[in-house]
């Protein structure tokens, strides 16, 4: 990441693209995410409301980068990080949950989230915990 334009470069200095989906049953937060969004290099493909619809999302979209809550209806986080991480071993995975156990966190982890954000949080946590995702 270029730390003066905070833009993330890719080893031949081109400016990488990402691709973002954001899963939250919670209309409220999709749109904060995305209106938290500060790099023009993260473009947003898709929002779901749930872990199925989520599947079906990115089949189509292919996302880089996705945020993802854990308590959400028809399918819960955990197992919707499982099938995404199958689907594309690469997918940089942000859980985004109130859910602040430790357990749940390292259960996330273990199924392939790459970072975790607790609710409520700011912007600058929400872009710093998206960034370190995108290095």
């Amino acid at each position: 990441m270029n730390a003066a334009s905070g833009k993330v470069m890719s080893d031949n200095g081109k400016t990488k693209s990402f691709k973002l989906m954001i899963v939250d049953d919670s209309n409220i937060m999709r749109r904060r995410i995305e209106r938290s969004n500060q790099f023009d290099e993260l473009e947003l493909v898709g929002t779901a409301s749930n872990g199925l619809e989520a599947i079906d999302m990115f089949k189509k979209m292919d996302p880089d980068v996705v945020t993802m809550d854990l308590t959400m209806p028809q399918m819960d986080g955990i197992e919707c990080i499982s099938k995404l991480v199958v689907m594309k071993p690469a997918v940089r995975i942000l859980v985004i949950s109130a859910l602040a156990d430790k357990a749940t966190a390292v259960e996330a982890m273990e199924k392939g989230a790459n970072g975790f954000l607790n609710k409520p949080f700011t912007d600058r946590q929400l872009n710093e915990a998206i960034a370190d995702l995108m290095r």
